[in-house]
């Protein structure tokens, strides 16, 4: 095995495991705001104990999270040195402005919250969880950025062997950017929604607390339902994006292997890579795909017998992590919408099965947004920056093999015992109940 597949690896499990803090921190952390500010606005303890219940699982989020972030950015600097040296212009910008900005404006004020409590007013205390919450989406929105011009780079210039700055506000506001940023941050609100429903379930299901964990359960329900129909709006949008500036990234979506004006959208597809075609292509729907994708019936899907073999990224991992992220999302929309429906009628707590459910569930949007993130980067490759740097080219020629092995083997160790403590935490103090005030 090669330095290039090793350094994937490497990079992928790492940023995999990270990204499994990352979404419970974009939501939770205004799901907590929220609950804070009908404390203050109604001076009801309820929501007090509340605030402190769901705050304590976000701590303990946020700290693990942050640990597991770090490593990602000396991989950049040892596995992928000839791609840092090439794009650091472009790509170090937004991360210097997340670390000065964001990730400061959230860190500073997460003090203020967990110190503050009874030294600083309510309203103060109140707002800075809104703070950290805005924090941590500012710093989402930056890194998006980044990985956004990996994903379609505009606004450069290669001088002198490097990728350089020429419009810095194309980078930034290039629709790719937006729609990724907005895709990912109502991702992440549909896993704190889910997180926070699926808790209160769990005691519910115990008749504990009755009244604090409807309120709870109310909350991430409403929250719920917007996140989860925004994400699938904002997703197809995000799926034309991709159409107009990936469509190799596409047609691996899709399975699409021969080129198509009106293409049909088949629901039931088994790839064949080996042979370049469909094993099975079944219920197809008319023209579905290329009105899905340019919204246009007659528009032509290009397939993949039209790229060169060598710009063609996996087919099967992207298609099955696309198709699965999508049925889950559609899942959670019909979740979403049962559940804020018998939470209003006032009839959740006679749906046993639903509240079972409802506790199983939580997992769900964990793997959806992981897969999510598979079809983002899995489906970019041959290249690391599309279009103009392959991923076989960039990683560092000063690391060997075996430094990449060791580094692997002790990545996954330390990231298993540092997952087991965050399942511990989280499952310790989801079962408990929320302490008096």
């Amino acid at each position: 095995m090669d330095a290039v597949i090793l350094a994937r690896w490497q990079f992928a499990l790492t940023a995999l495991f990270h990204f499994i803090f990352v979404p419970l921190t974009l939501g939770l952390s205004f799901l907590v705001a929220i609950m804070e500010t009908i404390y203050v606005k109604t001076n009801n303890p309820t929501y007090l104990r509340m605030t402190k219940f769901f705050g304590k699982l976000f701590l303990i989020n946020f700290a693990l999270g942050l640990v597991t972030g770090i490593t990602l950015e000396f991989e950049f600097g040892m596995n992928w040195a000839r791609y840092s040296k090439f794009v650091g212009d472009i790509f170090g910008a937004p991360l210097a402005i997340e670390a000065t900005l964001a990730f400061f404006l959230e860190s500073t004020f997460l003090g203020v919250w967990i110190f503050g409590w009874k030294k600083v007013s309510k309203k103060m205390h109140a707002l800075s969880i809104w703070l950290v919450a805005f924090g941590t989406n500012i710093s989402a929105l930056w890194i998006l950025i980044a990985n956004a011009w990996m994903q379609h780079p505009v606004g450069y210039v290669v001088r002198n062997g490097r990728a350089e700055f020429v419009d810095f506000w194309a980078v930034v506001t290039q629709p790719y950017a937006i729609l990724k940023f907005l895709h990912t941050i109502t991702a992440g609100y549909v896993v704190g929604a889910f997180f926070v429903m699926g808790i209160s379930a769990y005691h519910l299901l115990k008749n504990q607390e009755v009244d604090l964990f409807k309120r709870a359960f109310k909350i991430g329900a409403a929250f719920g339902l917007f996140a989860t129909i925004a994400v699938f709006i904002i997703g197809d949008l995000h799926a034309g994006e991709v159409a107009k500036t990936q469509p190799t990234k596409l047609a691996a979506m899709e399975s699409v292997w021969t080129s198509q004006k009106g293409a049909p959208m088949y629901l039931l597809i088994i790839p064949d890579e080996k042979h370049q075609k469909n094993a099975v292509e079944l219920f197809g729907i008319p023209k579905m795909l290329s009105i899905i994708a340019y919204h246009n019936a007659n528009a032509t899907i290009k397939g993949l017998k039209d790229f060169p073999k060598n710009d063609r990224p996996p087919v099967t991992i992207t298609f099955v992590s696309f198709r699965t992220m999508v049925g889950l999302g559609t899942l959670f929309v019909l979740l979403a919408i049962i559940a804020y429906y018998y939470i209003r009628k006032d009839i959740l707590l006679n749906k046993k099965w639903f509240l079972k459910l409802m506790l199983f569930a939580i997992p769900l949007p964990y793997i959806a947004i992981e897969l999510g993130w598979i079809v983002a980067e899995v489906g970019r490759q041959p290249w690391i920056v599309y279009g103009l740097m392959r991923t076989a080219d960039a990683t560092s020629t000063a690391v060997t093999v075996s430094q990449i092995i060791m580094s692997l083997i002790g990545f996954v160790l330390f990231y298993s015992i540092l997952g087991a403590i965050d399942i511990y935490l989280l499952v310790k103090y989801a079962k408990q109940l929320p302490e008096k005030v």
